[in-house]
């Protein structure tokens, strides 16, 4: 079986932007296998504390927004770099890990974020 890698991008997108904008449950029901291993240290593992985290997130913070700048995949994992905007224009910058099974669902996360500083010593934006 070959590995579709531009479907698991798109899955990846789509899970992600279903969960942030309030509809986790929806995301886990499409998008993750079996199992989803979580390594987020805020987030329990498996499904359901997920479930709970996006929904919490979401009643706190209905208005925040989320880009999508890239998105790299390769084997059996596909990396998504964000941009996150919060309310009061708090905004971070987001890397997120998804590891794929065989049957091309979601079964494990990492991720790191950083706010993004109002001035920098170069330049360069963090895109």
């Amino acid at each position: 079986m070959s590995v579709d890698l531009e479907l698991n991008k798109r899955n990846a997108i789509e899970f992600y932007k279903t969960a942030y904008l309030g509809n986790p449950s929806l995301a886990v029901e499409k998008y993750v296998g079996e199992v989803y291993i979580q390594h987020n240290p805020l987030v329990g593992d498996g499904t359901a504390p997920f479930i709970a985290y996006f929904e919490k997130m979401h009643n706190e913070y209905p208005d925040k927004k989320i880009d999508f700048v890239r998105a790299v995949a390769e084997g059996d994992l596909v990396a998504l770099h964000t941009h996150q905007i919060w309310p009061g224009n708090d905004q971070y910058v987001t890397m997120d890990f998804f590891r794929f099974d065989e049957n091309g669902k979601i079964v494990e996360h990492w991720d790191s974020i950083q706010q993004i500083p109002q001035e920098t010593s170069n330049a360069n934006t963090m895109y």
